[in-house]
């Protein structure tokens, strides 16, 4: 973490300042190199203290690089906490979602179902960060209709041509898989009715960007509806420093207060999380829910 820099930011907004990524939104200004924090909380927001963005995006991809391969393969899916189904795709026989093909569905690793709770309309169109296999851009197609699109968002080869092979499977036209980072949206401003995710921000090693990002892309009166997992309080931080853990959508977790705190940064009301289900002695998954003025 970089030193304090009082010339950057007053010795108030040090208590919730960020790393120079962040400068302009919570310091108001725009300097160079060198504006802090001096919170550990907020440090936990943007980058593991051991592992920087891009090497955190190297762990997560051959990890999700592999279980595409695996599912690709005809093999059982390697999610993380795959045995005691908090993970993957034994939670879609329970939500009553089945508007993707078993290959989809299958190759989950997500840690709950955003489209159940999303309350998708004809005619939406729709963008899942972390699309995966593709199973929520699927079902959120159906949800939406042929007037509606709906989009996915990845950035591993392996999985969005999985992604892919699983869309043309099953007949379905109105969708788009696009190659990108969480953190650089490769769509304009105001495009997207609905923001959904199933256990991917909390990979991120930037994850207010994120946010920031799902917030740009939404039309005013958009929707945010994402499943993810969120630390508990007291994680501690031999658990958050685990670089392996990020891929296990563990470590990487932010806490309710922070998540909340992440989206009213990013211009969020109607914020609501619901824990659905621990998936760790430390985490648990939640439906988190907002939306853009």
């Amino acid at each position: 973490m970089a030193d304090l820099n009082t010339e950057c930011c007053t010795p108030d907004a040090q208590e919730t300042c960020c790393e120079p990524s962040e400068k302009a939104s919570c310091c108001g200004e725009t300097h160079h190199d060198g504006c802090g924090c001096s919170a550990g909380s907020v440090h936990a927001l943007t980058i593991a203290a051991t592992a920087t963005v891009e090497e955190l995006r190297e762990t997560v991809r051959e990890k999700y690089a592999a279980a595409a391969v695996a599912a690709a393969s005809g093999a059982a899916c390697c999610g993380p906490a795959d045995d005691t189904g908090v993970f993957g795709a034994s939670l879609y026989a329970g939500s009553g979602e089945s508007d993707a093909p078993p290959a989809a569905i299958n190759a989950s690793l997500g840690c709950g179902v955003p489209t159940a709770v999303a309350d998708l309309h004809q005619g939406e169109t729709v963008l899942d960060l972390g699309s995966g296999a593709g199973a929520d851009v699927l079902i959120s197609a159906r949800r939406v209709g042929p007037t509606g699109k709906a989009i996915g968002l990845d950035m591993t080869d392996e999985m969005l041509e999985l992604a892919r092979a699983n869309a043309s499977e099953a007949g379905v036209e109105n969708v788009d898989f696009l190659q990108g980072y969480l953190e650089d949206i490769p769509l304009k401003d105001g495009t997207v009715d609905v923001v959904i995710s199933n256990c991917v921000i909390n990979l991120s090693g930037d994850k207010p960007q994120v946010i920031r990002e799902a917030a740009r892309v939404l039309r005013p009166g958009g929707r945010f509806a994402v499943s993810d997992v969120i630390a508990d309080p007291d994680m501690d931080e031999q658990t958050r420093a685990d670089i392996a853990a990020w891929s296990g959508c563990i470590a990487g977790a932010l806490t309710e207060t922070q998540f909340r705190s992440a989206l009213e940064n990013a211009g969020f009301g109607e914020i609501e999380i619901i824990e659905t289900h621990r998936v760790h002695e430390h985490a648990a998954s939640a439906i988190i829910r907002a939306r853009k003025p």
